[in-house]
């Protein structure tokens, strides 16, 4: 009798395990990349876009020229996806305009006033392409690159490697930067971005992500209720370039630590709204000691969609797409008028390598630059 009771045991035990074992084979089943041509460049490098699907059945494109996002799939309240992201459905499109949808920026993310820094006592000149200031790495910079492309399979995740060498001289930057760039799709429906960078001469890195974001999927994002975890914000000039003043948000429209709709103070008579035409600011993240946390959380009441932000860095770029102003079509026909996107570019501070009270943006041979990125989507 014991020995027919241990043997129902040990059989139920692994009828359990199997059952366990299927589940799992059939979530990972479900994961998959599938890579197809994306076209060509006008030097005629091949590029490719790549689908990453987890085993929810979500999925985001990512092409290897500049590391583009191109679409990002998520479900609303009801369970129905839809693309969060704004961009093109060709790569002609991105080539010939684009205001950096979905890309990967660099060196330097952000501004550089008057396109200058010093370094040791040198003095180097970079490309101007924003009035008289240097803007996202440059008039070639890392959105534009073909970048290597290496496929990555985990257990609860698909994902790129992406890698490039920025030469030395490369936009006036110092050193040869060799950069490795990994996307991970999780099946918590997180997008994971891991940065690292080394170089053999000293130089200046400051990398992110310019996605635009719009989790109605259509229409302006004023609606957006906004919450960003920061007690000052860097004002800027006319130029936009950080006067070095970290300025308290309280009592300004700058004040997102309780979540406030987009649109709510957008328009109020307030000289840093009126440089950058809306938000176009860095805020000063608080308790920025290199450690991942949740930084800003976007919702948006419609569909329920929400995005979380969670990064390594020490500031946060908040930009409510002032500068589309309509002439841009994008994918399935949509027009792109003024605010109908929204990024939240992770990022060292704008004019670092001229503030030195800003956390520094160096990197010295022999050291490795390392960021984190996490825009993780949920609803509600």
């Amino acid at each position: 009798m014991d020995y027919l009771k241990r043997l129902c045991v040990i059989l139920l035990a692994g009828t359990v395990l199997v059952s366990l074992v299927g589940c799992t084979m059939q979530g990972n089943a479900n994961m998959n990349i599938e890579k197809r041509l994306f076209g060509k460049t006008d030097q005629a490098d091949v590029v490719h876009i790549y689908t990453l699907t987890n085993a929810n059945g979500c999925e985001v494109k990512i092409t290897n020229y500049g590391g583009i996002v191109v679409s990002l799939k998520v479900p609303d309240k009801t369970g129905k996806l839809g693309d969060v992201v704004l961009g093109y459905e060709t790569l002609d499109k991105y080539i010939e305009k684009s205001p950096y949808f979905g890309a990967l920026i660099g060196r330097y993310g952000n501004r550089i006033g008057k396109g200058k820094f010093t370094l040791d006592g040198r003095v180097y000149t970079l490309a101007v392409n924003n009035g008289e200031n240097h803007l996202h790495g440059g008039i070639v910079g890392f959105d534009k690159a073909v970048w290597n492309a290496k496929e990555i399979k985990q257990p609860d995740a698909v994902g790129l490697e992406l890698t490039y060498l920025s030469g030395d001289g490369e936009e006036g930057y110092p050193g040869n930067l060799s950069v490795t760039v990994r996307y991970l799709w999780t099946d918590d429906n997180e997008l994971k971005i891991d940065y690292t960078a080394t170089t053999d001469r000293l130089t200046i890195v400051n990398l992110t992500n310019h996605s635009y974001f719009n989790l109605a999927g259509k229409g302006d994002i004023l609606g957006h209720e906004l919450m960003i975890d920061a007690d000052r914000f860097t004002p800027v000039d006319e130029g936009l370039i950080p006067t070095g003043e970290l300025r308290s948000v309280a009592e300004t429209p700058m004040d997102f630590r309780k979540p406030m709709t987009i649109g709510a103070r957008i328009e109020q008579d307030d000289e840093q709204l009126k440089f950058g035409l809306g938000y176009d600011h860095n805020w000063v993240l608080n308790r920025y000691d290199g450690s991942l946390r949740r930084v800003a959380r976007v919702c948006e009441s419609t569909t329920g969609r929400i995005v979380e932000v969670y990064t390594t860095e020490p500031g946060l770029q908040f930009y409510s797409g002032n500068f589309l102003d309509g002439t841009i079509t994008g994918k399935c026909g949509a027009v792109y008028q003024q605010r109908y996107g929204l990024c939240l570019e992770t990022q060292h501070f704008p004019d670092s390598p001229n503030k030195p009270d800003f956390p520094s943006t160096l990197l010295k041979p022999g050291e490795r630059y390392t960021s984190t990125t996490i825009y993780k989507f949920t609803t509600q």
